[in-house]
């Protein structure tokens, strides 16, 4: 193998950075979300349920499941990132994710059984963020196909 394809090899894609740079954010927020001080309240965190009244920063409403799923988004991320195919899926599909997310914490009730995760207004409306930002660097960054 030649120094030249090996070096194409290891270079990443535009997508494939942006994909690694958003799962090891989830990793981090998925980490501080156990760290108390920076979370708020935090001798009242529960695995889930609305009843948390963690906040991570003091603005997002946190639990174990909702930190667990923060790490597990960033490990499936940097997973997915080793290809510029998966880093695209992964952040076109994480968006489509959070956008469900989004609109699923618009119609449930902050304050029933169904806000199991949990989440609250600020978490809503980052989820929307994340649903925008990360569809859109999924579509703008992945590679264009070479017509024959």
């Amino acid at each position: 193998m030649s120094q030249t394809s090996s070096a194409r090899r290891m270079t990443a894609t535009r997508v494939q950075l942006a994909a690694t740079v958003v799962a090891v954010t989830f990793l981090a927020v998925g980490i501080l979300g156990f760290v108390p001080g920076i979370t708020t309240d935090y001798d009242t965190m529960m695995f889930g349920g609305h009843h948390s009244e963690a906040m991570l920063l003091g603005i997002f409403q946190v639990s174990i499941l909702h930190n667990l799923v923060h790490l597990l988004f960033g490990v499936a991320g940097l997973a997915l990132a080793r290809t510029a195919a998966g880093a695209r899926n992964y952040l076109i599909g994480g968006g489509v994710v959070y956008l469900v997310l989004w609109i699923y914490g618009l119609v449930i009730d902050q304050s029933s059984a169904a806000n199991f995760v949990p989440l609250n207004t600020a978490d809503n409306w980052l989820h929307l963020g994340l649903a925008a930002g990360m569809i859109g660097l999924g579509v703008a960054l992945a590679p264009r196909r070479s017509r024959p």
